[in-house]
Protein backbone atom coordinates (compact mmCIF):
# COMPACT_ATOMS: atom_id res chain seq x y z
CA UNK A 1 0.00 0.00 0.00
CA UNK A 2 1.29 3.44 -0.93
CA UNK A 3 2.13 5.66 2.00
CA UNK A 4 0.59 9.08 2.46
CA UNK A 5 2.71 11.75 0.75
CA UNK A 6 4.86 8.96 -0.69
CA UNK A 7 6.04 11.17 -3.54
CA UNK A 8 7.38 13.79 -1.13
CA UNK A 9 9.08 11.08 0.89
CA UNK A 10 10.99 10.09 -2.23
CA UNK A 11 12.30 13.60 -2.88
CA UNK A 12 16.06 14.08 -2.69
CA UNK A 13 17.64 16.97 -0.81
CA UNK A 14 18.27 18.79 -4.11
CA UNK A 15 14.56 18.58 -4.95
CA UNK A 16 13.70 20.58 -1.83
CA UNK A 17 16.04 23.34 -2.98
CA UNK A 18 14.20 23.28 -6.31
CA UNK A 19 10.87 23.64 -4.51
CA UNK A 20 12.39 26.58 -2.62
CA UNK A 21 12.98 28.16 -6.03
CA UNK A 22 9.31 27.62 -6.99
CA UNK A 23 8.14 28.92 -3.60
CA UNK A 24 10.04 32.19 -4.09
CA UNK A 25 8.70 32.64 -7.62
CA UNK A 26 5.14 32.08 -6.46
CA UNK A 27 5.65 34.58 -3.64
CA UNK A 28 6.85 37.16 -6.17
CA UNK A 29 3.67 36.69 -8.23
CA UNK A 30 1.53 37.16 -5.12
CA UNK A 31 3.51 40.29 -4.21
CA UNK A 32 2.84 41.73 -7.67
CA UNK A 33 -0.88 41.10 -7.25
CA UNK A 34 -0.84 42.58 -3.75
CA UNK A 35 0.92 45.72 -4.99
CA UNK A 36 -1.72 46.21 -7.68
CA UNK A 37 -4.36 45.97 -4.97
CA UNK A 38 -2.98 48.32 -2.32
CA UNK A 39 -0.06 50.11 -3.99
CA UNK A 40 2.53 49.52 -1.26
CA UNK A 41 5.93 49.79 -2.93
CA UNK A 42 7.54 47.83 -0.07
CA UNK A 43 5.48 44.79 -1.03
CA UNK A 44 6.55 45.11 -4.66
CA UNK A 45 10.22 45.38 -3.68
CA UNK A 46 9.89 42.38 -1.37
CA UNK A 47 8.50 40.36 -4.27
CA UNK A 48 11.38 41.44 -6.48
CA UNK A 49 13.79 40.45 -3.73
CA UNK A 50 12.48 36.89 -3.86
CA UNK A 51 13.79 36.44 -7.41
CA UNK A 52 17.50 36.63 -6.44
CA UNK A 53 16.68 34.18 -3.64
CA UNK A 54 15.07 31.88 -6.21
CA UNK A 55 18.27 32.22 -8.27
CA UNK A 56 20.32 31.07 -5.29
CA UNK A 57 18.07 28.04 -4.78
CA UNK A 58 18.33 27.29 -8.50
CA UNK A 59 22.12 27.39 -8.36
CA UNK A 60 22.29 25.26 -5.24
CA UNK A 61 19.98 22.44 -6.30
CA UNK A 62 22.34 21.33 -9.07
CA UNK A 63 25.36 21.54 -6.79
CA UNK A 64 23.61 19.54 -4.09
CA UNK A 65 22.51 16.92 -6.62
CA UNK A 66 26.09 16.49 -7.86
CA UNK A 67 27.48 16.49 -4.31
CA UNK A 68 25.09 13.73 -3.26
CA UNK A 69 25.22 12.01 -6.66
CA UNK A 70 21.43 12.16 -6.79
CA UNK A 71 20.70 13.79 -10.15
CA UNK A 72 17.53 12.39 -11.72
CA UNK A 73 15.03 12.96 -14.52
CA UNK A 74 12.45 13.98 -11.90
CA UNK A 75 14.85 16.58 -10.54
CA UNK A 76 15.46 18.02 -14.00
CA UNK A 77 11.73 18.31 -14.68
CA UNK A 78 11.13 19.90 -11.28
CA UNK A 79 13.90 22.38 -11.98
CA UNK A 80 12.36 23.41 -15.30
CA UNK A 81 8.88 23.83 -13.84
CA UNK A 82 10.25 25.93 -10.97
CA UNK A 83 12.26 28.07 -13.41
CA UNK A 84 9.15 28.78 -15.49
CA UNK A 85 7.52 30.25 -12.39
CA UNK A 86 10.47 32.16 -10.93
CA UNK A 87 12.17 33.40 -14.09
CA UNK A 88 9.30 33.44 -16.56
CA UNK A 89 5.89 34.11 -15.02
CA UNK A 90 7.12 36.07 -11.98
CA UNK A 91 9.20 38.66 -13.90
CA UNK A 92 6.30 39.16 -16.32
CA UNK A 93 3.86 39.63 -13.41
CA UNK A 94 6.21 42.08 -11.71
CA UNK A 95 6.59 44.04 -14.95
CA UNK A 96 2.82 44.19 -15.35
CA UNK A 97 2.47 45.41 -11.77
CA UNK A 98 5.10 48.10 -12.42
CA UNK A 99 2.96 49.57 -15.18
CA UNK A 100 3.65 47.63 -18.37
CA UNK A 101 -0.05 47.08 -18.94
CA UNK A 102 -0.67 48.22 -22.51
CA UNK A 103 -2.05 45.85 -25.12
CA UNK A 104 1.33 45.54 -26.84
CA UNK A 105 2.99 45.07 -23.42
CA UNK A 106 0.64 42.16 -22.74
CA UNK A 107 1.65 40.51 -26.02
CA UNK A 108 5.36 41.04 -25.40
CA UNK A 109 5.22 39.72 -21.83
CA UNK A 110 3.28 36.67 -23.02
CA UNK A 111 5.90 36.17 -25.76
CA UNK A 112 8.63 36.36 -23.12
CA UNK A 113 7.00 33.65 -20.99
CA UNK A 114 6.42 31.42 -24.02
CA UNK A 115 10.08 31.82 -24.99
CA UNK A 116 11.09 30.73 -21.51
CA UNK A 117 8.84 27.67 -21.64
CA UNK A 118 10.18 26.77 -25.10
CA UNK A 119 13.78 27.28 -23.96
CA UNK A 120 13.37 24.91 -21.03
CA UNK A 121 11.54 22.30 -23.09
CA UNK A 122 14.33 22.35 -25.67
CA UNK A 123 16.96 22.00 -22.96
CA UNK A 124 15.19 18.99 -21.46
CA UNK A 125 14.95 17.28 -24.85
CA UNK A 126 18.60 18.04 -25.54
CA UNK A 127 19.64 16.72 -22.14
CA UNK A 128 17.64 13.55 -22.74
CA UNK A 129 19.26 12.97 -26.12
CA UNK A 130 22.71 13.38 -24.60
CA UNK A 131 22.11 11.14 -21.61
CA UNK A 132 24.42 8.47 -22.96
CA UNK A 133 27.83 7.61 -21.55
CA UNK A 134 28.53 11.07 -20.13
CA UNK A 135 24.91 12.15 -19.61
CA UNK A 136 25.90 15.83 -19.43
CA UNK A 137 25.04 18.74 -21.67
CA UNK A 138 28.19 20.70 -22.49
CA UNK A 139 26.55 23.96 -23.56
CA UNK A 140 23.35 26.00 -23.44
CA UNK A 141 21.59 26.85 -26.69
CA UNK A 142 20.34 30.37 -26.11
CA UNK A 143 20.63 32.25 -22.85
CA UNK A 144 19.42 30.37 -19.75
CA UNK A 145 16.08 31.55 -18.39
CA UNK A 146 17.54 32.65 -15.00
CA UNK A 147 19.18 35.54 -16.88
CA UNK A 148 15.77 37.23 -16.56
CA UNK A 149 17.01 38.18 -13.10
CA UNK A 150 18.62 41.15 -14.88
CA UNK A 151 15.15 42.35 -15.92
CA UNK A 152 13.95 42.18 -12.33
CA UNK A 153 16.96 44.21 -11.21
CA UNK A 154 16.04 46.89 -13.78
CA UNK A 155 12.45 46.92 -12.52
CA UNK A 156 13.72 47.09 -8.95
CA UNK A 157 15.84 50.16 -9.70
CA UNK A 158 12.84 51.82 -11.30
CA UNK A 159 10.65 50.97 -8.31
CA UNK A 160 13.17 52.34 -5.81
CA UNK A 161 13.10 55.64 -7.70
CA UNK A 162 9.32 55.65 -7.76
CA UNK A 163 9.31 55.20 -11.53
CA UNK A 164 6.38 52.82 -11.74
CA UNK A 165 2.88 53.22 -13.14
CA UNK A 166 2.53 56.35 -15.32
CA UNK A 167 6.09 57.38 -14.36
CA UNK A 168 7.68 54.16 -15.69
CA UNK A 169 11.04 54.63 -17.43
CA UNK A 170 10.71 55.29 -21.17
CA UNK A 171 7.18 56.62 -21.07
CA UNK A 172 4.49 55.17 -23.31
CA UNK A 173 3.76 55.06 -27.03
CA UNK A 174 0.32 54.85 -28.59
CA UNK A 175 0.60 52.40 -31.50
CA UNK A 176 -2.73 51.91 -33.18
CA UNK A 177 -5.39 50.81 -30.71
CA UNK A 178 -2.93 49.79 -27.98
CA UNK A 179 -0.20 51.27 -25.85
CA UNK A 180 3.43 50.14 -25.75
CA UNK A 181 5.90 51.01 -23.01
CA UNK A 182 9.41 50.93 -24.57
CA UNK A 183 10.79 49.32 -21.41
CA UNK A 184 8.92 46.13 -22.30
CA UNK A 185 11.20 45.69 -25.31
CA UNK A 186 13.86 44.43 -22.88
CA UNK A 187 11.57 41.45 -22.29
CA UNK A 188 11.25 40.92 -26.04
CA UNK A 189 15.05 40.92 -26.34
CA UNK A 190 15.50 38.55 -23.40
CA UNK A 191 12.93 36.10 -24.77
CA UNK A 192 14.48 36.16 -28.24
CA UNK A 193 17.95 35.46 -26.84
CA UNK A 194 16.58 32.49 -24.89
CA UNK A 195 15.27 30.75 -28.01
CA UNK A 196 18.30 31.54 -30.17
CA UNK A 197 20.04 28.50 -31.67
CA UNK A 198 23.14 30.43 -32.68
CA UNK A 199 24.09 31.51 -29.15
CA UNK A 200 25.95 28.74 -27.36
CA UNK A 201 27.06 29.22 -23.78
CA UNK A 202 29.35 26.63 -22.14
CA UNK A 203 27.60 24.84 -19.28
CA UNK A 204 29.68 24.56 -16.08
Amino acid sequence: MARHFSMLRDFQLADWFTLGNAFCGTGAVFAALNFMQDGRISVLLAGMGLIPLAFIFDALDGRVARWRNSASTLGRELDSLADVISFGVAPAALAYACGLRGGWDWLVLSYFVCCGVSRLARYNVTAESLSGDEGKVSFFEGTPIPTSLVLVVVLGLAAVQGRVGPAIWGGVWQLGPWQLHPLVLLFALSGSLMISKTIRIPKP
